[in-house]
């Protein structure tokens, strides 16, 4: 399933995020790999002081996997599915793992981009 996460950085956390991101040891030790990195490349950074991205998760409790890792350097304001549980192909049992190489959030990602900033230009 594909999320939209929106978060803020936690005070005083930001350099310690820039320094995971660089040494690309954001997110190691998770099952999810290099997702973190992926979507820290992807985030968006708005005027109003939050962080969103869309997040790639196979939990049965969205980001349970993911949570401690991204709670170390943000509090997640809110996470909600990204498109229609009912047309996603591994949610819905007709495609396990689809998501991994879906294009259903592709309008939305897209739309992203043009709001605010590039979260990593923003430091």
């Amino acid at each position: 399933m594909r999320y939209l996460v929106t978060a803020r950085v936690k005070p005083g956390r930001r350099q310690a995020l820039d320094t995971a991101i660089d040494t690309v040891t954001l997110g190691a030790g998770s099952v999810a790999g290099d997702e973190y990195l992926h979507n820290m490349s992807q985030a968006r950074a708005l005027p109003d002081g939050t962080v969103k991205w869309v997040e790639t998760c196979f939990c049965a409790t969205p980001l349970d996997e993911e949570r401690p890792y991204w709670e170390a350097y943000f509090d997640l304001v809110n996470v909600k599915d990204a498109h229609a549980r009912s047309k996603c192909r591994h949610e819905n049992g007709t495609e396990y793992w689809a998501c991994s190489n879906c294009d259903c959030t592709e309008r939305l990602e897209c739309r992203l981009r043009t709001m605010g900033e590039p979260f990593r230009q923003r430091r």
